[in-house]
């Protein structure tokens, strides 16, 4: 038996998980499932990423240790993936023991062998993504990923000659076409490392950041997070602890990213294995970004979609479906509320779901619900048929080759010409007529159809599919060969009720109504002094989908992007939002107002006769100033 090694990125908890780490972990479930079915011995490995400033910060915002943070989110994610039937086989943390002993071990051979020296560095610092840059590398002074301010900082620190393998990464990319994919990420690599590579930085002093690993060979210095968290993908599977195991998993066949961690990956990782004498991984996958409008979905951006809504509100296979159906792996994708209805109605709710609920309420009707194995003779089953064993067959093709979107499609296809084959027989005029023999050998073939649907969907929709099988006698039990033995159902079997597999979605119901503000009474100097006011920034504007009265704001507070949600649509335009200062209610518990997390509330005030205005500071002061 063959292995397969799949590894998700490890997700920063400084806040809790959102739709983009949904979609990343679901992606390498369905991919993990897939080499399940195939025989593989698979191993799936998640976790969490849990030092660095940023943590730091936020647990000193709540008052509470850093690993008690960590604990909190760490819950988090756990609870999301068991709600989204996530499979995987490990959960590390980099607080874990059996990961800090390898990287302290890791770190000490390369200091040992002369890879890592220290050195006095001057450069502009990004506190909130923990990154030095050059002069030249800055955007308009500001830091060219997320567009904050960066400080100078000149300290001493300990760096990795990453330099030194530079030529070596670039044989092994150029000689490993598929090492980095989709391809044009692979060019985007090798066009980077045309210019001399630096050396990287790998500690913080504790001076200035203690929530880390010490150094073993520093004390008075804390590992950099990225060489930290890198490291979990070996520590995780027993390097330097369980031999065995280790020369079991590792390599890892797929390091499933995103494409904006491409150059940690794909240079600082690998970079790191080669001076550590392991072999690199076979594939660095970089899938795309979900986008809200044209700004990447994020934490740090405010606009993040909770998966833990979506899921309580459409159920988590429609949720795993289409966000497997509607990103090609490597593309950006929009995301909106709006096209999850529609897909879920379209292809779920009107298709397969259809399908399933009228064959096996025809069934009941025509033969006493009850289905037996018949010579197929009739032209259009015998086809149907032979579809089904095509499909099985450019399904597998297109999941080797990462085009999960378009193997969905083909499965949607096959459902489609089952519920064309019904209505071109018209089952109900077959039993009028008394035709029963000609109606076995349509619902015999639909029946066949739909096991192969629901078993080729098995690693998209796991529940859904194994509800379908169990309809029709199957148990999920999903393996190459009983996929492509067309002879898989039993001889005979007597089908369950119909029931909905999908119910449609009201997308009214994806927006929950937006609370209304109560006039509040007197309230005392003591009440006041609770609000917390701040000048803001509007940094973006656009209109809340499926109503005229919403504006979502991304608003800068000094120490963060926030989104709000106002209703000032009929007075204000989105552009005309964008650059503002604002002044917010900042310690407003947050709201969920049509699907989307609004956390403070604008001032504005509005006469009777509809005149609208917008409360301001009368010259220029920093966003997030407090309102004394």
């Amino acid at each position: 038996m063959g292995k397969f090694y799949i590894t998700t990125p490890l997700y920063y908890v400084n806040a809790e998980p959102h739709i983009g780490h949904a979609y990343t972990t679901i992606l390498a479930d369905c991919i993990a499932r897939f080499a399940r079915i195939r025989g593989l011995d698979t191993h799936f490995l998640t976790g969490t990423d849990e030092h660095g400033q940023k943590i730091a910060d936020v647990a000193a915002s709540l008052g509470v240790e850093p690993i008690v943070h960590c604990d909190r989110i760490v819950k988090r994610f756990k609870s999301l993936w068991k709600k989204l039937d996530i499979s995987y086989d490990d959960f590390i943390r980099t607080t874990e023991k059996r990961h800090i002993k390898v990287v302290k071990k890791a770190l000490q051979t390369l200091y040992d062998n002369g890879d890592i020296y220290k050195s006095e560095y001057e450069g502009w610092y990004c506190v909130p993504d923990e990154r030095f840059w050059m002069e030249k590398d800055l955007t308009d002074g500001k830091c060219p990923l997320c567009g904050r301010d960066v400080v100078k900082i000149k300290e001493a620190n300990y760096f990795f000659r990453m330099s030194r393998y530079q030529h070596r990464l670039v044989e092994h990319i150029e000689s490993h076409p598929d090492f980095i994919l989709p391809s044009y990420r692979r060019n985007e690599v090798l066009g980077f490392l045309k210019k001399p590579l630096g050396d990287l930085c790998i500690s913080r002093p504790k001076k200035r950041l203690s929530w880390g690993i010490e150094l073993p060979f520093d004390p008075e210095y804390v590992a950099y997070v990225w060489v930290d968290a890198l490291t979990n993908y070996i520590s995780a599977v027993g390097f330097t602890a369980d031999n065995e195991m280790f020369n079991r998993w590792w390599p890892a066949d797929y390091h499933l990213i995103g494409k904006d961690i491409l150059t940690t990956h794909s240079i600082y990782w690998t970079t790191l294995l080669a001076a550590l004498g392991i072999e690199l991984p076979k594939h660095i996958l970089a899938h795309g970004w979900w986008l809200v409008g044209e700004s990447k979905m994020g934490k740090s951006l405010g606009n993040a979609v909770n998966p833990e809504f979506l899921v309580e509100k459409l159920g988590k296979d429609p949720l795993r479906y289409f966000l497997l159906r509607k990103m090609a792996v490597g593309q950006d994708a929009e995301f909106t509320l709006e096209a999850v209805a529609s897909c879920v109605n379209s292809e779920l709710a009107n298709n397969i779901g259809n399908l399933v609920s009228r064959v096996l309420s025809m069934v009941h009707s025509f033969l006493g619900g009850k289905l037996e194995k018949v010579e197929i003779t009739h032209p259009g089953a015998k086809a149907l048929i032979e579809k089904a064993a095509s499909t099985v067959d450019s399904v597998s093709e297109k999941v080797e080759r990462n085009k999960l979107h378009l193997a969905i499609a083909d499965v949607m296809a096959l459902s489609t010409s089952a519920n064309q084959l019904i209505e071109m027989t018209a089952p109900w005029k077959l039993a009028k007529n008394g035709d029963t023999q000609t109606l076995k050998q349509i619902f015999w073939a639909v029946a066949i159809t739909i096991e192969k649907i629901a078993k080729l969907l098995y690693p998209v929709i796991p529940s859904s599919s194994a509800d379908v099988l169990k309809a029709f006698g199957i148990k999920a039990d999903v393996t190459m060969d009983n996929l492509k033995n067309m002879d898989a159902l039993p001889e005979r079997v007597t089908v369950e009720k119909p029931f909905v597999l999908f119910p449609r979605v009201d997308i009214n119901n994806l927006f929950p109504e937006e609370k209304k503000m109560e006039k509040g009474e007197i309230i005392d100097i003591e009440f006041f002094k609770k609000l917390d006011m701040r000048v803001a920034e509007v940094k973006s504007a656009e209109r809340v989908s499926g109503t005229d009265k919403l504006l979502r704001l991304t608003i800068d507070v000094g120490e963060k992007m926030r989104t709000i949600v106002a209703g000032i649509a009929t007075y204000r335009t989105p552009e005309e939002m964008v650059g503002k200062k604002i002044i917010v209610v900042y310690n407003l518990k947050p709201a969920r107002i049509r699907g989307i997390l609004s956390e403070g509330m604008l001032l504005a005030a509005s006469d009777k006769n509809d005149n609208f205005s917008l409360l301001t500071v009368d010259k220029e002061i920093p966003a997030g100033t407090k309102i004394c």
